[in-house]
């Protein structure tokens, strides 16, 4: 009778066994998995870090090189602080999740992208800005020479035969250039001058063809820059075209014709400088002037 008693005790004490050895593995595989898990966490947020810290520099980075793209264009130089503006926000708001990296990377990538549309923009102002001091340049050359010539025409005016006297081509005398402010009293200070007029005699001339004439100004600050209001703005001296800085139509009756013409003081630097009349696409007089 004992010995019956026994076998179930003894099958219950396996089974606490078995079901404790049970336990015990089970809580191992636990304790594995969630060491696993926090080891994963943790790189993982590593991974997060050394990404947000990538996206930081890239972002810094590339605020520096948008600075880099500045140029003497106040448009461009516009859409350069619109873009470091952007990224500043980008830098404000710090991404705190994978998701959010991904889009500041799109961002990052937008923001490349635009760069190089600009660097083209760029190098195409460049390239023009190149063209027009070389232009400027050649047309200066040409100025020298036709004011020399004119000059030494000038000197020996007086001396002159009454056949050259009657020579075709208008002349201007009497320049008198006028640098005003906004109140129309004169000023030489470049910082109030807001107009420029330059008054002129149109010589007699009895060969000369009455009617309609056009005579343009050419004024050069001393950067040998010329001063426009248009890209349009272009005449010809000698068969060449060059750029002019205002124009106004007059009716000549083969006497002594006194005229004006007027230009916006806008970008005028300190320094000498020269003015130029044509018409017919000849130079018909020279003058300079200076400014504080």
């Amino acid at each position: 009778m004992n010995a019956v008693n026994e076998t179930p005790k003894k099958k219950l004490v396996l089974f606490l066994y078995v079901l404790i050895g049970f336990l015990v593995l089970a809580l191992g595989f636990l304790v594995y998995e969630y060491t696993n898990m926090q080891k994963q966490n943790k790189q993982a947020q590593t991974f997060l870090e050394d990404q947000k810290n990538e996206l930081t520099r890239d972002l810094n980075n590339m605020m520096g090189e948008y600075e880099g793209l500045r140029t003497t264009n106040d448009s461009m130089n516009n859409k350069i602080e619109e873009q470091q503006t952007h990224i500043q926000k980008l830098l404000a708001f710090q991404a705190s999740n994978g998701e959010k990296i991904r889009l500041y990377k799109k961002e990052l990538t937008t923001l490349r992208d635009v760069m190089k549309s600009y660097i083209i923009q760029i190098d195409s102002l460049n390239q023009r800005n190149q063209r027009l001091v070389s232009e400027n340049k050649e047309v200066k050359t040409r100025l020298d020479e036709a004011r020399r010539s004119n000059e030494s025409l000038s000197q020996e005016k007086a001396t002159l035969t009454s056949k050259v006297d009657q020579a075709s081509q208008l002349m201007a005398k009497d320049i008198v250039i006028t640098t005003m402010n906004k109140s129309g009293n004169p000023t030489n200070k470049v910082s109030r001058v807001a107009k420029i007029q330059v008054c002129f005699a149109l010589r007699e001339n009895s060969v000369t063809e009455p009617g309609t004439k056009t005579i343009f100004l050419r004024i050069a600050r001393p950067d040998q820059m010329v001063l426009t209001s248009s890209e349009n703005n272009v005449t010809t001296l000698d068969g060449q075209q060059i750029i002019y800085t205002a124009k106004r139509e007059v009716e000549y009756e083969n006497k002594d014709l006194e005229a004006c013409i007027f230009s916006d003081g806008i970008g005028l630097t300190p320094g000498s400088y020269t003015i130029d009349l044509f018409e017919g696409g000849k130079l018909i007089g020279s003058s300079s002037f200076a400014l504080k």
